[in-house]
């Protein structure tokens, strides 16, 4: 295989994380992870799913907040339609809470609602008995707002959010 040179060259294949000498059957086989049935790694249509539903959610709760702690007349004034200023509000307020839903929901039960709806959850692959933790989950997180990380996966199916943080997210 020759040299990578730039990034211009293009991703390598196998990659460069993936054993050349044995490739996987599956996904997740190199994780330690099952052909298929719970323990196994979950789709990318799944997760895409479960991400929608987490979406979802999180738009519901922001637009219930805008009844609180919407803009003011002023605010409303300065945009010139309140349907533009609800607009602007529950797009930054989404983000955070889907932001704020992702880490706590992880941290403390090891899955987001979307991906309870979708019988899926998230998992150490480094050492299996912890619980993914705050910082990993706030991370992950993090890292799926972006939208990219989650779609870019590796032949395990993991996105690049996962590889970040040592996570996958399994069928359970």
């Amino acid at each position: 295989m020759a040299e990578k040179h730039s990034w211009l060259d293009g991703p390598q294949v196998p990659g460069e994380f993936d054993n050349p000498d044995h490739e996987s059957d599956y996904p997740g086989q190199a994780l330690g992870l099952t052909k298929s049935g719970p323990g196994s790694q979950a789709t990318l249509l799944r997760r895409a799913g479960g991400i929608l539903i987490d979406w979802i959610i999180s738009l519901f709760l922001s637009s219930g907040l805008y009844v609180f702690m919407g803009p003011s007349e002023e605010q409303v004034k300065q945009f010139g339609d309140p349907f533009i200023a609800w607009q602007s509000f529950t797009a930054t307020a989404t983000l955070g809470i889907f932001l704020v839903l992702g880490t706590i929901s992880v941290w403390i039960f090891a899955r987001t609602p979307g991906q309870w709806a979708m019988k899926m959850g998230v998992a150490r692959v480094d050492d299996r008995t912890q619980r993914v933790g705050f910082v990993r989950a706030f991370v992950r997180s993090l890292l799926t707002l972006f939208l990219l990380p989650p779609a870019i996966v590796d032949s395990d199916m993991r996105g690049m959010h996962d590889r970040a943080t040592g996570t996958a997210v399994i069928l359970g």
